[in-house]
């Protein structure tokens, strides 16, 4: 029998030595299906914008768990019992919270199977590891789900204030270089305790919550919602649906037998069995670039002019417009694009398109970000807060873009 040492310590910029707590964390993040993760880019096309951003999503569930396991010694210092099989499902949950996720993240979320969310994907792929662990996944499933007694637990995991969060915007930060969205995700989890069975923030925290609050918002506009960044991946989008269109038609474009077979099948929630998933599985960032790369050769002009433009980063101009985009608008561009290049209008559709992006750095619908209070009385941040600014940014603010081809820029003015 091999004697491997389980219990490894990583070496990560953001925050030094990771330890992994336990062999059974390490078999996980031994699994194939999380190694996965090293080919699967944690923030998409933004690199074509911020050069460094080409950290994975193997990065950020390690990050996660690394200060899950800060969080859960905070607890238990200031009097909250977590058992150790407690302590093992947070670090579960959270390190494979993400690992359903497709290429290039978010980007081609609904591209490659039909309106799954990845959410639902990682939910099948513990399932799937907790028949293979003989069970042991079964308390981090269950608190996963958010059906476990303890309601602080799965805040940990999904709130406006969890593990996921504090780490991608101190990870995207230092990747990307927009100093903007670091935040002091030591001091945010020296401030948390648990009160009623709820997470909370302690009133000494609130500077902290407000700034992690602004620089959420932050991100989002100068990295997530870059207008740079939401051009490739729509055209990212369009590649796969044109390689889509065409495969329909019994014009299979070349790539590889993982992709093949997701373009050429239909595949819903309701579909997804082991074999699916398997195949699901062998999909990464390498799979879409090795077939763009080959596809901006293709006869079909559509999948080629898009392919290029990701390949050589020769985008289509975006404009960004706080006032809905008129159709008039779209039509006028479009009939000059198929002046220059004769195509149907369903094809012109590829190249001249609107829509519009929203960002809301906290939802005061959603789950409340609490601060405790010296009374011990609860409060949402927007109320205990005396900054004004946390109001506004409870508002979503949404904006409307136009995509063109950029032989056409002299036709807006």
């Amino acid at each position: 029998m091999s004697q491997i040492n389980k219990l490894k310590i990583l070496n990560d910029p953001i925050y030094g030595f990771i330890t992994i707590p336990n062999t059974l964390i390490y078999d996980l993040i031994q699994h194939p299906y999380f190694q996965r993760l090293r080919r699967i880019s944690q923030m998409g096309m933004s690199y074509l914008v911020y050069p460094g951003a080409h950290h994975t999503r193997f990065h950020h569930a390690l990050g996660c768990m690394h200060i899950m396991q800060k969080a859960v010694q905070v607890l238990r210092f200031k009097g909250v019992v977590i058992s150790d099989e407690e302590e093992t499902a947070l670090y579960i949950a959270i390190l494979l919270h993400d690992i359903g996720h497709g290429p290039f993240s978010h980007a081609m979320e609904h591209s490659i199977v039909e309106d799954v969310h990845h959410e639902e994907i990682s939910m099948l792929f513990m399932n799937r590891l907790n028949e293979e662990f003989e069970g042991k996944l079964s308390l981090a499933i269950q608190v996963f789900k958010g059906d476990y007694h303890r309601k602080f637990m799965l805040q940990l995991i999904s709130s406006q204030l969890d593990m996921d969060r504090l780490d991608y915007l101190k990870r995207d930060s230092f990747y990307s270089g927009v100093a903007e969205g670091n935040i002091n995700s030591e001091r945010l989890i020296q401030m948390m305790n648990v009160e009623n069975d709820l997470l909370v923030i302690e009133e000494k925290g609130i500077y902290s919550v407000e700034k992690f609050l602004g620089a959420r918002r932050l991100m989002y506009w100068q990295a997530y919602l870059h207008k740079t960044s939401v051009v490739a991946e729509l055209t990212l989008t369009k590649i796969l649906k044109r390689a889509k269109e065409l495969a329909q038609k019994g014009q299979v474009p070349e790539c590889s037998k993982p992709l093949q077979f997701f373009m050429t099948h239909k595949v819903t929630l309701e579909d997804f069995d082991n074999d699916i998933l398997d195949k699901f599985a062998q999909l990464d960032d390498f799979d879409i670039m090795s077939a763009i790369k080959t596809w901006q050769f293709h006869d079909d002009f559509v999948l080629a002019s898009l392919s290029k433009m990701i390949i050589n980063r020769d985008l289509l101009k975006i404009r960004m417009v706080s006032e809905k985009v008129e159709n008039s608008e779209v039509e006028v561009l479009k009939k000059r694009w198929l002046l220059i290049h004769p195509m149907s209008e369903k094809e012109a559709e590829y190249f001249v398109f609107r829509g519009k992006i929203k960002n809301q750095a906290y939802n005061k619908a959603g789950e409340p970000i609490r601060i405790l209070k010296k009374d011990r009385t609860v409060e949402d941040v927007v109320e205990a807060s005396d900054q004004m600014n946390l109001k506004a940014l409870s508002k979503p603010v949404t904006k409307y873009y136009i995509c063109f081809p950029k032989v056409l820029l002299g036709s807006l003015d």
